[in-house]
């Protein structure tokens, strides 16, 4: 079965070439607000970015199919000694739009990958009471669902080619809300100045959620994780991103080879670019 692939450069606040429900999963991380790593001074307030949230929060519940999963990674952000609780303000905003509460999981990253900070490393220099700020080894994923599913919808033939390998499911601990996943390290050449997530997160909300041959979006595709790990599980793909020159990373990670087709396959691959909405 080919699969194709779609990425439109431009502002996810829109997605006027997606029709409604047409989509069976969403999976994204919106960039961290104003973090200096990742898209700095895109917002110029904490208001604009929650603002943004809530258009793109309306345009997914449009576009996402009846019943189906917004996969969300997100978390609050520390800046300039401010911390930001941006789990809490996007989960009022999805519920505004629509969207039901369904779960709540949580990234653990390698406890190697964080030593003492200047922000925790403080209650070394003042052993006191109100001295202590803890350093964050924990991302939040949160799934929302738009209304309910309907399994009967599903063929018998697609749930077979779509069925989630129960040892894999075990021997992971996918069951628990507590998902053990290594980060993107600093470095990776296809995700420079990205914070990107790791493929096994979205691989495991594709399998979990979507069945071979659904489409998958990305309103904020980075580098293109979902949209590879889409590809590679037989699910077409959407990504929205604003930066034009993250096609070529994207078409790199892809797979796609310059010409009509991505390698081994019959699978396609377009970009659309609009003719504004978008940066360098």
């Amino acid at each position: 079965m080919s699969t194709h692939h779609k990425l439109i450069i431009g502002n996810c606040m829109s997605m006027e070439e997606i029709p409604d429900e047409t989509v069976h999963l969403v999976v994204t991380s919106p960039p961290y607000f104003n973090a200096p790593f990742d898209y700095k001074g895109l917002f110029k307030s904490y208001g604009q970015y929650l603002g943004v949230l809530r258009k793109v929060a309306k345009e997914l519940y449009r576009v996402l199919a009846d019943g189906r999963i917004f996969f969300l990674n997100i978390d609050d952000m520390l800046i300039d000694g401010e911390k930001f609780p941006i789990a809490a303000d996007a989960t009022r905003i999805l519920l505004d739009a629509g969207f039901r509460y369904r779960d709540r999981i949580i990234w653990k990253k390698p406890e190697g990958y964080l030593r003492i900070s200047r922000r925790s490393g403080v209650i070394l220099q003042n052993p006191y009471p109100m001295y202590f700020y803890p350093d964050n080894l924990l991302e939040s994923i949160i799934i929302f669902q738009k209304g309910r599913f309907n399994y009967r919808l599903i063929s018998e033939e697609i749930r077979e080619k779509s069925k989630i390998d129960t040892k894999e499911f075990q021997d992971k601990k996918w069951y628990m809300t507590l998902w053990e996943m290594n980060n993107v390290m600093p470095g990776s050449p296809l995700e420079k100045d990205i914070a990107a997530f790791p493929e096994e997160l979205p691989y495991r909300a594709i399998k979990l959620f979507s069945y071979v041959g659904e489409t998958v979006l990305d309103p904020f595709a980075g580098s293109g994780t979902t949209m590879k790990i889409a590809r590679q599980l037989g699910r077409n793909s959407i990504g929205i991103e604003i930066k034009k020159s993250l096609i070529p990373t994207i078409k790199e990670k892809l797979g796609f080879n310059g010409q009509k087709t991505l390698t081994d396959n019959k699978d396609t691959f377009e970009v659309i670019q609009r003719s504004k909405g978008w940066i360098e």
